[in-house]
């Protein structure tokens, strides 16, 4: 294999690569941006879970009714 090839051969090499890393970060950015998203989704429902568990403590502080 003379010199030519061999450098023709890194040179595909190399393209292969860049495009495989491209791949790869379009895809990390994809992954990334859904952690985000579920990051935040997750943020809402435990605020949500602490405001409904606030009103059951509230409801269960309160006297019994007149009846009792």
């Amino acid at each position: 294999m003379d010199l030519q090839d061999r450098v023709t051969e890194l040179e595909s090499r190399l393209a292969f690569q860049d495009d495989t890393i491209e791949t790869l970060n379009d895809i990390l950015v994809t992954q990334q941006r859904a952690v985000e998203r579920l990051q935040l989704q997750m943020t809402a429902l435990l605020k949500r879970q602490e405001e409904m568990g606030a009103q059951f403590e509230s409801s269960e502080e309160e006297a019994p009714p007149p009846h009792y």
